[in-house]
């Protein structure tokens, strides 16, 4: 099926679906906060991550949260970058209230979740952009003004070094993601805010997380 197609029949889901709640697997070493669905809600956010990267462990944390919510989650990607789902399952992400929407490029995967974004019927879109991390600015401009409208978080997810440029400038917050170690068997997984226009850049937040080493 077509991508476009796919995404029309994505548009008849509802946002707030009755979920179960998935068992949490994790645990807080250090509460910076700044990383709920809620507190992302109405913001284009980016995380990037180069070499020992946990952008993966911290965006399923993000869709774990919107599930606790109620709310209806989209995973948009290329192609060629599939997320291993007994993984997911394992962080406690329930993968058959995801919508896994799949992208020839990087352009279609932004005009995939403007369609959806359109829809009003998700709490969150993670647009997993891999190295090919450019969105044209007409099309960041419709989704922010989308992420506003519709109180939806828009998550994009980056492959670079934390000094290289932005999805754009009208990105509301940037952070590097990184795995820095391990303590008692558990994964440090540590996010910080390149950019922030509601706080100012320069917070971090640590956790720990139980899971295998390619999703922390």
């Amino acid at each position: 099926m077509k991508t476009m197609e796919r995404a029309g029949l994505l548009l008849r889901m509802g946002r707030h679906l009755p979920l179960p709640r998935p068992p949490v697997q994790r645990d807080r070493v250090e509460g910076m906060g700044g990383l709920s669905r809620a507190e992302l809600a109405g913001r284009l956010v980016e995380l990037s991550g180069h070499g020992d990267t946990a952008v993966l462990t911290h965006a399923f944390s993000v869709v774990l949260d919107a599930q606790r919510e109620g709310e209806t989650v989209a995973w948009i990607t290329r192609r060629e970058r599939p997320f291993y789902p007994p993984d997911v399952v394992e962080m406690g992400v329930d993968l058959s209230a995801v919508a896994v929407v799949r992208c020839p490029d990087g352009r279609t995967v932004a005009s995939a979740a403007d369609r959806l974004a359109r829809s009003g019927a998700f709490g969150l879109l993670v647009l997993d952009l891999g190295e090919e991390g450019e969105v044209p600015s007409a099309l960041l401009t419709r989704l922010a003004g989308l992420a506003h409208r519709h109180d939806i978080a828009i998550l994009f997810l980056t492959e670079k070094p934390e000094d290289a440029p932005s999805v754009g400038p009208i990105v509301s917050l940037r952070g590097s993601s990184r795995r820095l170690g391990m303590v008692d068997g558990r994964f440090v997984c540590r996010f910080r805010a390149v950019k922030d226009k509601q706080r100012g850049p320069g917070w971090a937040r640590e956790e720990l997380y139980h899971g295998p080493p390619g999703l922390c």
